[in-house]
């Protein structure tokens, strides 16, 4: 069964558990058993589950992917949280950024960039977005987004070069595959950061330049990450950035969607009727 990220009501728990009781309002997400190798990187203890794409799942009581939803965060707004939030937060803690700090976002439209976008702002940097002028410009303005860059139109390097002849101090890359990384690199100034959050990583000795620190993070859950997500949710820091709602049945159309159309924020599949 497919689905990770959820959010639900404890209906039954296992010998031992005493995290959560029967009743309990929970979010989080989870892994399928076949994929544990990957889930043990992601978190200590592992979070798997049996799909969540589903009217009941089955998820480990242990691990720091599942926390108590508070009664302020709705449902659906917990459920868009967990893989877009624990890939932003370690990216910024990474990334270190300070107040006054000029940040591109490449990717800002999608799940982790509607999650990115606000906590940069939150932290006054300014945030140049890259969307589609048409579509999503006044979504990522909602966000935090102080300029937007059409990036069907323009050429991003060419238009942030020339905006910031200095370079920008960082890039936060969601969306463009390691090898057009490089082109995007030479837009940042000397000294200055790329987070990449896409995979594979770059190849060491990838770019022209050593001026540049360069990390991939990959999504991370370590203890009270959702517990702040959900708090930055509640205080309006995160705004609700949800595209698109199906029903349970209508599941199958959601995935292709994703895969095939173009999301933004992201999808729910709720069991409302």
């Amino acid at each position: 069964m497919p689905g990770s990220d959820f959010a639900g009501t404890v209906t039954e728990v296992g010998e031992g558990v005493s995290r959560f009781a029967v009743g309990d309002a929970v979010f989080g997400t989870g892994f399928p058993r076949s994929t544990a190798p990957f889930a043990a990187v992601f978190s200590s203890p592992v979070s798997l589950t049996t799909g969540a794409m589903a009217e009941y799942a089955v998820l480990e009581a242990d691990t720091p992917a599942l926390a108590h939803r508070p009664p302020t965060v709705d449902a659906e707004r917990a459920a868009a949280l967990p893989i877009a939030g624990l890939t932003a937060l370690p990216l910024l803690r990474e990334g270190q950024v300070q107040p006054g700090e000029t940040v591109l976002v490449v990717g800002a439209t999608g799940g982790v960039g509607s999650v990115v976008v606000p906590l940069l702002a939150a932290t006054k940097a300014h945030v140049i977005a890259t969307a589609r002028a048409d579509d999503d410009e006044d979504h990522v303005r909602g966000l935090g987004a102080d300029e937007v860059i059409d990036y069907l139109t323009t050429d991003i390097v060419a238009e942030v070069s020339r905006r910031y002849p200095d370079g920008v101090d960082a890039v936060v890359n969601i969306a463009l595959p390691a090898d057009r990384l490089i082109d995007v690199s030479r837009v940042v100034r000397r000294g200055g950061r790329v987070m990449n959050a896409t995979y594979p990583a770059p190849e060491p000795g990838t770019y022209e330049r050593d001026d540049l620190t360069m990390d991939t993070i990959y999504s991370a859950a370590r203890p009270g990450d959702l517990d702040d997500l959900a708090a930055q949710a509640n205080d309006g820091t995160l705004p609700a950035a949800i595209g698109r709602r199906y029903r349970l049945d209508d599941g199958p159309r959601a995935y292709r969607e994703l895969v095939q159309e173009h999301t933004r924020g992201k999808l729910i599949v709720t069991m409302g009727t």
